[in-house]
């Protein structure tokens, strides 16, 4: 594969209505510079879902570069794009932990994961997108989207919460405001001002209120600062991040796996917008982009990085500037993977009070559950047919619950695998069984795809990603960067009109 790029005009900013195409660049400064901004836009989520899923960050975002590397030469530079963490496996992970999981069933649960997402892209490539449709259609998509976003509603009120309650509202209410009253993309990385904005207030707090009584992430109550930097100061400057190695299970890889659903939409949805925006017939790579992600989360989790996706951030970056330009992701990701050799800088990023993630993950996880809505929406699903309302109502009970369902002492499925398999097979179980005229009722309402474009949506869970929060919505906001409007915010026209 060659890696060379033809020079766009003068190498200067294109003009108005002109956009710098995948297999073109400016001049290497402005790129250069482009790409340190594809890095500021992945930054916030893909270091706030490794804290959040309990991972070494610093890894994830080398790793991220890694996998950005990987998928744009698996989709032979055609497909621009940022591979940052995935919030789609945020609940997963959170049922592993509950069940009693280390990191090392963690990542190797996700890599279980990304072996799946890998084959459904080699299926896409051979047999198209209305495979994948027929399989799970919007309806059941959206269910699946939305109990792994609300399932994960008692981490944040029960775990991040409590440790300060006071900071997590403030910074809850930063994220809100920051996220409307901002503009085009400072918008867009909202969660990560908001990051920023409790770390230092809390900073503030312990200068000059001093220590907090209130429980750490395991509940124990005691008495102590919202935040310490010792551990930042016994630091190295350069050096490896701390690899982690899978261990495998069937139980902690069935409470994954049904991420890979939100994750086949999600490259879908990016595919179809970049082919939108630089006007190309990016269809053929769809099956290959989904696989791409697939091994990119195989590379990433085998030393203990995070699950990837696609990124609507750095969509956003693209219709700011204009510049599809590969080159620039190629640059994105070498600044992420020296970022990682950095462990000074992760272990600032580790000690992140756990108020603040209180504050920011009531609003993703709710951005992540609303997602599901969006979708059924955007597919105009119908309730009032009861293919629709009554089996998915179960599998959502069942998925926001944690409903467990006991095989043997060392076998059960709870919660998110649960829930997702009972969406899925009793969707299509009272498909089967309804007469006539409820089936042709799916038809009309758009329900049952007649082509791929409904999976035309960025949707994951979880952040994923990511929205115009610049979290997720993943992973994980929920945006659609089909269309984008004068400032810079992803939309997406209905596609299936």
């Amino acid at each position: 594969m060659a890696f060379s790029w033809k020079l766009y005009g003068d190498g200067k900013t294109p003009p108005l209505g002109e956009a710098v195409a995948p297999d073109e660049r400016l001049s290497w400064p402005r790129t250069a510079g482009i790409g340190a901004q594809h890095v500021v836009a992945m930054f916030g989520a893909t270091f706030v879902f490794p804290l959040i899923m309990g991972l070494d960050a610093n890894l994830a975002i080398m790793m991220s570069g890694i996998a950005t590397i990987i998928f744009l030469l698996i989709v032979k530079n055609q497909v621009p794009s940022y591979l940052g963490t995935s919030a789609a496996f945020v609940g997963g992970v959170a049922a592993i932990r509950a069940n009693g999981g280390e990191s090392s069933d963690v990542v190797g649960a996700l890599l279980v994961a990304g072996v799946v997402l890998a084959l459904v892209g080699v299926v896409i490539h051979f047999a198209g997108l209305g495979v994948i449709n027929r399989v799970l259609p919007p309806a059941v998509t959206g269910a699946v989207v939305m109990l792994i976003g609300f399932n994960l509603a008692p981490v944040a009120a029960g775990i991040y919460w409590p440790q300060d309650q006071w900071v997590a509202l403030a910074t809850m209410t930063f994220v809100i405001v920051a996220s409307l009253a901002l503009r085009g993309f400072i918008a867009r990385v909202s969660i990560l001002l908001g990051l920023i904005f409790g770390y230092l207030l809390s900073v503030l707090l312990d200068v000059t209120a001093g220590p907090i009584t209130a429980p750490d992430g395991t509940g124990t109550v005691s008495e102590h600062d919202r935040i310490s930097f010792d551990a930042v100061g016994q630091a190295d400057w350069f050096g490896l991040p701390e690899f982690t190695f899978p261990t495998f299970s069937v139980n902690f890889s069935l409470l994954v796996i049904p991420a890979v659903i939100a994750l086949v939409a999600e490259n879908a949805g990016h595919v179809k917008a970049v082919a939108e925006m630089t006007k190309r017939d990016l269809d053929p790579y769809m099956g290959r982009a989904v696989a791409a992600d697939g091994i990119a989360t195989v590379v990433a989790t085998s030393v203990g990085g995070s699950p990837t996706t696609t990124y609507a951030e750095n969509i956003g970056v693209m219709a700011a500037t204009r510049v599809y330009s590969t080159a620039a992701y190629y640059i994105a990701a070498l600044v992420a993977i020296l970022l990682g050799l950095i462990p000074k800088f992760g272990a600032l990023i580790s000690i992140v009070p756990g108020g603040v993630l209180g504050g920011i993950t009531v609003v993703l996880y709710g951005m992540i559950g609303l997602l599901g809505a969006k979708i059924w929406k955007e597919n105009r699903v119908d309730f009032a047919n009861p293919i629709n309302l009554v089996p998915l109502a179960a599998g959502i009970i069942i998925g926001i619950g944690n409903v467990t369902l006991s095989f043997t002492d060392d076998f059960s499925l709870t919660g998110i695998a649960l829930g997702s398999i009972v969406a899925v097979v009793a969707w299509h179980l009272a498909k089967a069984l309804a007469p006539a005229d409820m089936k042709e009722a799916l038809l009309r309402e758009g329900s049952v795809p007649e082509s791929a474009s409904a999976l035309g949506h960025h949707g994951a869970p979880v952040g994923r990603s990511e929205g115009p929060a610049g979290g997720y919505a993943d992973e994980r906001g929920g945006t659609d960067p089909s269309s984008v409007d004068e400032l810079g915010r992803a939309g997406r026209p209905d596609q299936n009109r």
